[in-house]
């Protein structure tokens, strides 16, 4: 069963008036994060994002077309562009840098879902499921080159932020392929893994946010922590969603991990509580396979009540990244980055 989306509660360290209604809008279950602020943003964004891929509509149609499936939440250019307001203003600069982040996000959940070999993304097929991997490969590839593309036209520095992140991003796609099949795979090794495939991302959105909205470097610094918080927090919750969430409610192909001998906190965390025999036993199932693995599995997790813990190290994130914007000043779209914190632990999908 996926976990319940709460009603987002204020952060400790007062509210202005009306927080209360703001932070209900943040974060509905059924939506995710509402951007108000930045709405009008994110649609320039969005423009960026299509009138860049437009030439390929010609050879490409159904390809680009298709790309509307993986556009879901958009919380990396949001978080972008909610930092900017944070500090100053959007300025176009930053709607560009949206795009081509949203590209780079774009651009690796096609190139997961090949490794994973998924067939669902948003309740729709993936292109590799309905083109196969070596079209999948490709676009992800182009949309990869059309993102440096965009970072270029705004300045030197923006590719180098944008280039290091996704060297980082890549890292952690490639340790985690690597790591496949380690069962003996530690806390730390987890950690270091969606430092570069999740948290690069999110930190790199707050660092561009911030500077390009004229902050100090001491507040960019911030802000990239918040960002890099997020995304870990972000990250273990779907690490425990696709052992325990519903695949309805996901909207992609679930028990990928498991299935792949991809170690997860929720797994790492039981096979290293569990008495040793019990391990070892595990272990085994997990490199057989099987249709009865998910629920040994998930026996021990409740055993060792992992998946609890998994949940409480997400929140710890959650916290971090909102103590991170303690140097903001108080306003709607400080309120709702403390909401999408809230948000990311306590998603369905």
């Amino acid at each position: 069963m996926g976990t319940a989306m709460a009603t987002v509660s204020p952060a400790s360290g007062g509210t202005t008036p009306g927080t209360d209604a703001v932070l209900a809008r943040a974060a509905t279950k059924a939506a995710g994060p509402a951007y108000g602020p930045v709405a009008a943003d994110i649609v320039e964004a969005e423009r960026i994002f299509d009138r860049t891929l437009a030439p390929h509509r010609g050879p490409f149609g159904p390809l680009v077309e298709h790309l509307k499936h993986y556009r879901g939440k958009r919380l990396r250019p949001a978080l972008l562009l909610l930092t900017a307001k944070a500090v100053g203003k959007a300025l176009p600069a930053h709607h560009t840098l949206a795009a081509a982040m949203e590209m780079i996000h774009t651009a690796t959940l096609v190139h997961d879902d090949v490794l994973d070999e998924a067939e669902l993304r948003r309740h729709a097929a993936t292109f590799n499921a309905g083109w196969g991997n070596k079209v999948s490969i490709l676009l992800g590839d182009m949309l990869f080159t059309h993102a440096f593309h965009l970072t270029s036209t705004v300045d030197v520095r923006a590719c180098q932020i944008t280039g290091e992140v996704t060297n980082r991003v890549c890292a952690g796609e490639l340790r985690q392929v690597a790591e496949r099949g380690n069962l003996e795979l530690s806390e730390e090794d987890y950690f270091a893994v969606i430092d570069g495939k999740t948290a690069a991302l999110t930190e790199c959105c707050g660092r561009l946010g911030a500077l390009y909205a004229g902050a100090s470097e001491e507040v960019a610094a911030k802000m990239a922590g918040y960002g890099h918080n997020l995304g870990l927090a972000f990250q273990i919750a779907d690490d425990v969603l696709d052992l325990v969430g519903s695949e309805d409610a996901a909207g992609k192909t679930l028990g990928t991990d498991l299935e792949q001998q991809k170690l997860t906190l929720p797994v790492i965390h039981s096979l290293h509580r569990l008495p040793p025999a019990e391990a070892t036993k595990l272990r085994e199932l997990i490199r057989a396979g099987g249709a009865e693995l998910g629920l040994r599995v998930l026996h021990a997790l409740e055993k060792t009540q992992s998946v609890a813990y998994a949940k409480r190290r997400a929140e710890e994130f959650a916290k971090a990244a909102r103590q991170e914007l303690e140097c903001l000043p108080r306003g709607e779209c400080r309120t709702i980055l403390e909401a999408v914190a809230e948000w990311s632990v306590r998603r369905e999908k």
